[in-house]
């Protein structure tokens, strides 16, 4: 009976959190996956089923290709950078650093995550500037050719990886202090009694023993990389502020579907298959880093 009333308290003290989170996560799931299997228009009151003819008309659909291939080009080239360029710059905090300046370059790279998306992305648009960006300037300093950046639509994905990657290194940075933090000592004092290097004690023991972190920061990060937009909306905008054509990714497909042309059910279709790649690839990077791990 005490084990009973133990249960029933804890379902009765989560129900209201669970409530919630179903309310604000999982509805919105649940409805966007039946809109997909609708022509569901907004200036029209007919609103059929037609089952899987949205996600058959995707296969086709030249603007979702060029969508799906610029997010995942984006999303994996900000993920190949920022791991170990997070994971470097944390070692390097950790163990190369005085306690009183830790907290300075703790506190400076981690103000790019934190400033307001917009206006970053406003300054990186400056910097890439073609006529007047430092960018520019410094390359032609070193005698490089100024570059279209947001005109070129491969220059256009990099300047989105780019900023992409700056605005998730300071988090990934802070995740990966906190392992650093956890990691035993005792470890690095052996191994550099058996005559271990520093680089050495990084990569046989800091990274596998931060494994965990690491998949952790790059689930987050994959998945930042597949819902970006207001990045590209800003960088590839024209003068007149209207979304550019040169890095199309798949929320601005989805939003110009479902607002501008009234595809509200195409849209959705988009959306279920933009969560379907993320959930595959986190399912994915848990079973790689599993079989390292017994390995």
């Amino acid at each position: 009976m005490l084990r009973r009333k133990r249960w029933l308290f804890a379902m009765l003290a989560i129900l209201p959190t669970l409530a919630i989170f179903a309310w604000l996560r999982m509805f919105p799931i649940v409805e966007t996956l039946r809109l997909s299997l609708h022509k569901w228009d907004i200036l029209s009151k007919n609103k059929p089923f037609i089952g899987l003819a949205n996600f058959q008309e995707l296969m086709g659909d030249r603007l979702f290709h060029e969508a799906l291939l610029n997010t995942t080009i984006i999303a994996f080239g900000v993920l190949i950078i920022t791991i170990p360029t997070a994971m470097v710059l944390a070692a390097l905090i950790h163990y190369r650093t005085r306690s009183r300046a830790s907290g300075f370059y703790e506190t400076a790279i981690f103000l790019p995550h934190v400033v307001s998306l917009v206006p970053a992305a406003m300054a990186w648009k400056w910097i890439f500037d073609a006529r007047l960006g430092p960018l520019n300037a410094l390359l032609s300093f070193f005698g490089i050719q100024p570059q279209a950046w947001l005109f070129d639509p491969t220059l256009s994905v990099i300047s989105v990886i780019v900023l992409c990657s700056w605005q998730a290194l300071g988090y990934a940075v802070l995740i990966y202090l906190v392992g650093f933090k956890s990691l035993p000592v005792s470890l690095y004092e052996a191994a550099k009694l058996d005559g271990a290097s520093g680089p050495q004690s990084f990569w046989f023991l800091s990274i596998p023993m931060l494994k965990p972190i690491t998949l952790y920061v790059s689930v987050v990060t994959l998945v930042s990389g597949f819902n970006v937009y207001a990045q590209a909306f800003v960088l590839a905008s024209d003068a007149q502020g209207a979304p550019g054509r040169q890095v199309r990714v798949l929320v601005l497909d989805m939003l110009e579907n479902g607002f501008r042309n009234y595809r509200v059910g195409y849209a959705a279709s988009e959306a279920v298959v933009l969560l379907l790649i993320v959930l595959v690839l986190t399912l994915i990077q848990f079973s790689l880093l599993r079989e390292r791990g017994r390995a």
